[in-house]
């Protein structure tokens, strides 16, 4: 007798967004990234945001050296990305969602 397996659940992404204060910089890149997880990751994510003056040990823990700054700590390897979130294509590249590129640009083209 055969069992069959459920398909295997794709492993969460864990990502931490470093960000300054309230400036409009940070608050770019809160809406970015939320907008990336909750488009291609939904239930599929976690994400902390951290607010460098607030937690100076995790900055130094992290080594952060600019904020923005996201970083993937699962699935592995750990990325980071540095500097505008807005630029979505480079980010869904580092994240490992390519696939989600070009079923986008399949969309537009049908548009």
């Amino acid at each position: 007798m055969q069992h069959d397996e459920p398909p295997a659940t794709p492993p969460p992404y864990v990502l931490s967004l470093y960000i300054s204060g309230t400036t409009p910089h940070s608050a770019r890149a809160l809406v970015s990234i939320r907008d990336i997880c909750e488009t291609h990751l939904p239930g599929r994510y976690q994400l902390e945001i951290i607010d460098i003056l607030l937690h100076p040990t995790k900055v130094a823990q992290d080594q952060i050296i600019a904020t923005p700054t996201l970083i993937r700590r699962s699935p592995l390897p750990v990325r980071r990305f540095i500097g505008d979130m807005s630029q979505k294509e480079r980010i869904l590249r580092g994240l490992g969602l390519s696939a989600a590129i070009t079923d986008a640009s399949r969309e537009e083209d049908l548009l």
